[in-house]
């Protein structure tokens, strides 16, 4: 198949299988020439190649762990000095199932250095060149826990909703600058992620279960229609509008004040002169 023009090149971690490879197919067929990155080289060279084939595209692979400092870093050069990067797809993350007081703390460390400074270390290195270029499109693969919190591994969620509040943060100082930014939470999706997590997804009811192709190209769908937050299982967006006005309308002025609200029975307490 001959390449028609590239829209630029998209990077996409975890990109060796599930969601991320998924993302790569997906764009790849939309235009994107792509830069995969997850640790397991052999798998990558393997998608690569289907997808030249198959698209014409051109599929660089990049084999690193993004919890090692100095391949994380290598990761950041590429996103520093690629000009032609259009779009990055932050999907590498690890997740748990285990309650907090039954978990290796090095274990959740680790999945907070993935899930949030990894993730947080590679949109900086993405985002001044969006700016810069006048556009570009940053993906963050959170999950439905960052809203639901009492759903799975404490710290899982924790670092869920991290990657929540910052796309929503990059989107209100980033939006009038070209950049595009998307968070997509979904949720229960068939790949690897539940074995490595501890619960295989054999043992989940099925109808919670959402292929990956069906999970990415909802996603895209969402990306297409002009979402910040695309929840690909959420039925009636009305629900989610409805949630977001509610947390809007706690505003700055209702959320910090002089003085304490009146129903802490602090009622002697008076503004201080300005």
């Amino acid at each position: 198949m001959s390449a028609t023009e590239s829209k630029g090149t998209a990077l996409i971690t975890g990109a060796s299988s599930g969601i991320g490879a998924v993302y790569a197919d997906r764009l790849a067929r939309r235009g994107y020439d792509l830069i995969l990155v997850a640790r397991n080289g052999s798998r990558l060279a393997v998608l690569a190649q289907r997808l030249k084939d198959e698209t014409g595209r051109s599929v660089e692979t990049i084999a690193a762990d993004l919890n090692d400092s100095q391949e994380l870093a290598g990761i950041e050069k590429v996103l520093r000095s690629d000009a032609g990067t259009a779009m990055l797809v932050n999907n590498a993350g690890v997740g748990a199932t285990t309650p907090l007081l039954n978990s290796d703390v090095k274990k959740m460390e680790e999945m907070i250095q993935l899930n949030v400074s990894a993730l947080t270390r590679l949109t900086y290195a993405a985002a001044p060149g969006f700016v810069a270029r006048g556009g570009g499109t940053i993906i963050n693969i959170a999950s439905i826990v960052a809203i639901s919190p009492e759903t799975l591994n404490g710290v899982y969620g924790a670092s869920k909703a991290f990657v929540l509040a910052l796309s929503q943060s990059l989107h209100h100082e980033l939006a009038d600058k070209g950049v595009r930014i998307q968070a997509v939470l979904p949720g229960t999706t068939a790949t690897e992620f539940w074995d490595i997590a501890g619960l295989p997804i054999k043992n989940l009811p099925t109808k919670i279960v959402m292929s990956a192709e069906d999970m990415v190209d909802a996603a895209l769908a969402g990306l297409d229609q002009g979402e910040i937050v695309t929840i690909p299982s959420l039925a009636d967006k009305v629900q989610w509008d409805a949630f977001e006005t509610a947390r809007r309308a706690m505003s700055l002025e209702k959320l910090s004040t002089a003085v304490p609200a009146r129903r802490y029975n602090l009622g002697h307490l008076e503004p201080a002169d300005p």
